[in-house]
């Protein structure tokens, strides 16, 4: 059995690894938001700016979380290995999505990427309910939230072409 010292330090981990993955995303983001998104037609569905942030952060703490239940049942055990490498690809796209979209200011390459994103989340959930159902719950609001944000970026797509 681990020692609460190890279960912390993973949890820390967890959590920090996805919330660095929103800082990098981060990067390309905050400069595009108040010239070129601002600037765009978006879909009638579009919330506030404002509101990204804060869904944003909730979500990648969740997923942290969920890394962590996953980590936390040994990581000698492939199904936990499967999973957590699983995890690691859609994390990479989640940044990639943003990168294209702000930072290339790409809506067509980003609605493709968030395909592949949204997939790949759909990949980690089931991988995750193979180790924990509760770690696989914890990542249904991400993606239903990606889900709104595959209609966004499509709508911004068509809107601006």
């Amino acid at each position: 059995m681990a020692s609460v010292y190890v279960r912390v330090t993973q949890l820390f981990t967890s959590i920090t690894i996805c919330l660095l993955a929103a800082l990098i995303g981060s990067i390309f983001t905050t400069p595009a938001i108040p010239t070129w998104y601002a600037a765009l037609a978006k879909p009638e569905l579009n919330p506030p700016a404002w509101v990204f942030g804060p869904v944003w952060t909730v979500l990648y703490i969740l997923m942290g979380i969920a890394l962590y239940l996953v980590w936390s049942r040994g990581w000698g055990q492939k199904n936990v290995r499967v999973a957590m490498a699983i995890f690691g690809i859609q994390l990479v796209l989640n940044v990639l999505w943003s990168y294209l979209f702000f930072g290339l200011q790409a809506p067509y390459f980003a609605f493709l990427e968030i395909v592949l994103l949204w997939i790949a989340i759909l990949m980690t959930i089931a991988a995750f309910y193979r180790v924990s159902v509760s770690a696989a719950v914890l990542l249904v609001p991400y993606l239903l939230w990606v889900s709104f944000a595959a209609y966004l970026n499509y709508g911004i797509y068509v809107l601006n072409p």
